[in-house]
């Protein structure tokens, strides 16, 4: 039974690791295996996600501290499969945040920046994998599914950069609580402060 036992553990834990593939083969860092392990179970038991989880892994996990004691998890999945996560996003967070108690769970896409191509010939790479365009567009992963309404570059005395980001007044109540996730996360990743907030009520209602 003993022998049984630690067999069956192994084996979902071999089939739970199908639900992250990371690039080039690095290996898995423990918090990586346990999300994963997450997936694999609702995966496994939950009606409505079942179908939609089948084809479907992430490339990796990670926990950033976002301020005032609390735990952001980002998970990035492959680009190519970006919108079929988008399709049930909204369950498959409420069923994660339901696991890892107390904690954000964000969802963004694993894209590539290409440098500058040697003698500066811009056009010989996509736009969509320049810097600017990369952080644009985590901007969008993270806030999804609320609407990005506006953006304004603030300057500050001492030089440095704040981006405001306005997002749309309709899902305040179920955005709100995640604003200081968002900007740690963005923070983290790019280096970059930036602020979310909703715009005036004279803006909105403009």
């Amino acid at each position: 039974f003993f022998l049984q036992t630690h067999l069956d553990a192994f084996n979902m834990a071999f089939t739970a690791r199908k639900k992250i593939v990371k690039a080039d083969g690095a290996t898995l860092g423990p918090f990586e295996e346990t999300v994963a392990q997450a997936l694999f179970d609702l995966e496994a038991t939950s009606s409505e996600l079942k179908a939609e989880l089948k084809d479907l892994y992430i490339n990796g996990a990670q926990e950033i501290a976002v301020g005032e004691g609390r735990t952001a998890i980002v998970i990035s999945v492959p680009f190519r499969l970006l919108k079929q996560f988008h399709k049930i996003q909204l369950r498959l967070v409420r069923e994660l945040e339901k696991k890892f108690s107390g904690k954000d769970v964000l969802i963004v896409a694993n894209r590539k920046i290409m440098p500058v191509p040697a003698g500066g010939f811009s056009r010989a790479r996509p736009r969509s994998r320049t810097l600017t365009a990369v952080h644009a567009a985590l901007l969008e992963d993270l806030v999804y599914p609320t609407e990005i309404v506006g953006k304004r570059q603030r300057y500050r005395l001492d030089g440095s950069r704040l981006l405001k980001v306005f997002l749309d007044e309709k899902d305040r109540n179920t955005t709100e609580y995640k604003l200081d996730a968002f900007a740690g996360v963005y923070k983290k990743m790019t280096g970059k402060e930036v602020s979310f907030e909703f715009p005036p009520a004279s803006e909105s209602a403009n």
